[in-house]
């Protein structure tokens, strides 16, 4: 075949992934309001540990949801999910300070579980869609937004409690419409589906493949994941820090994060999928020992390795799920997804059992050798049809 004819390589639209990514970040900086108010909420509710940590399951029960949203993210255009979200998120989010019991606190973000699923299933399998060749550009792209959300929420939340109470910080909710203000105008006339996707049954069998080891891997690395993005302000309270330390805390832990996204899912394109998640895993559980067990001098730098290397590895892993169903994306990321955010009330839970029986340093530590046991599943996992050509 010559040069004349060969079809031309699909295009990276930018401004359209960007459009997607912007939503990202609005979307995610609300939901990441929960862990440092999560301090004020406990002393508010007088709750465990155990309790605190069983509100991520309000969060992540709605991933059920996510195979659905996603087969019918491949067949119809559910763009109206990712332009709702952040207004939907942002609102409910920012109540969580008129919560008056633990009962009603559940119900607010069980809801705001269900906008999460709305619009992470179909919002990835989009930016697939627009990235060409470079998937693993596009979702660098997508989670480094959701990492940049979730450090800039902390600091957000921290900064409107301080400024207007737990009870009267609900203000900030016009950001999040402003965002879907801004989706609709330059989304509304894009199709979010599918031309012609995969079958069911075919889809199933090659998720079999796929998601067994997939699986194994995430629920161990999710134990380091958990300790890091739910109980961090609360470990670093319970040993001295202030409320504003603590969730600076978080927020450069995030910070970092959005590095290791931008670089991870980009290299991987270029030295492959397992090597990179095999590199990523391995050295967040080492430097989390060491996290544990470093002077005051080296607590950012420490924290900041920790940030780039454990929050690297979401960006190759969707991009795994893109470059094994290209015809499902949305079906196939949404499975994925219902993995991962039910898995995560999981952990979250059992991190709090061992912070309430042994304390909240023994599980970190417990959990960073956890981690280390999702290293083996990454060799199980199949070559896509573009490594394997």
């Amino acid at each position: 075949m010559t040069s004349q004819t060969l079809p031309p390589k699909p295009r990276f639209q930018t401004d359209r992934v960007l459009t997607i990514v912007g939503g990202h970040f609005i979307h995610d900086s609300f939901t990441a309001f929960l862990a440092p108010l999560l301090p004020l909420i406990i002393e508010r509710l007088s709750l465990s540990f155990t309790l605190a940590g069983v509100l991520t399951w309000a969060l992540n029960l709605p991933a059920v949801l996510n195979p659905f949203i996603g087969y019918l993210a491949d067949r119809l255009s559910v763009r109206y999910f990712v332009i709702l979200a952040p207004a939907v998120s942002a609102t409910l989010m920012s109540m969580l300070g008129l919560a008056p019991d633990y009962l009603t606190l559940f119900t607010l973000l069980l809801l705001v579980g269900v906008s999460i699923a709305a619009f992470h299933a179909p919002a990835p399998a989009m930016i697939g869609r627009m990235s060409g060749n470079q998937v693993g550009k596009g979702m660098s792209l997508f989670m480094a937004a959701g990492e940049l959300g979730r450090t800039v929420g902390p600091l957000i939340a921290v900064w409107a409690v301080s400024t207007w109470t737990l009870s009267g910080f609900y203000r900030v909710m016009v950001i999040g419409w402003a965002a879907s203000l801004l989706l609709y105008w330059r989304l509304r006339q894009i199709p979010a589906r599918t031309e012609k996707p995969q079958q069911i049954s075919g889809l199933m069998r090659a998720a079999k493949r796929l998601f067994i080891p997939l699986f194994i891997m995430v629920i161990f690395r999710d134990f380091l994941l958990t300790c890091l993005s739910v109980f961090l302000p609360t470990f670093l309270k319970t040993e001295g820090a202030s409320l504003w330390a603590a969730g600076a805390a978080l927020a450069i832990w995030e910070f970092a994060g959005v590095g290791g996204a931008l670089a991870s899912g980009i290299l991987s394109d270029r030295i492959g999928r397992k090597p990179l998640l095999f590199a990523a895993i391995a050295s967040s559980a080492v430097i989390m020992l060491l996290f544990l067990n470093v002077s005051t001098s080296l607590f950012v730098p420490t924290l900041l390795a920790l940030g780039f290397t454990s929050l690297s590895t979401g960006p190759v892993t969707l991009a795994i799920v893109q470059d094994h169903f290209p015809d499902n994306r949305a079906t196939a990321n949404g499975l994925f997804l219902s993995i991962v955010f039910l898995i995560r009330p999981v952990s979250a839970a059992a991190v709090g059992l061992m912070g309430d029986h042994f304390g909240l340093r023994a599980a970190f530590t417990w959990s960073a050798l956890i981690a280390l046991l999702a290293l083996p599943a990454i060799f199980w996992l199949p070559d896509s049809r573009a490594e394997r050509d």
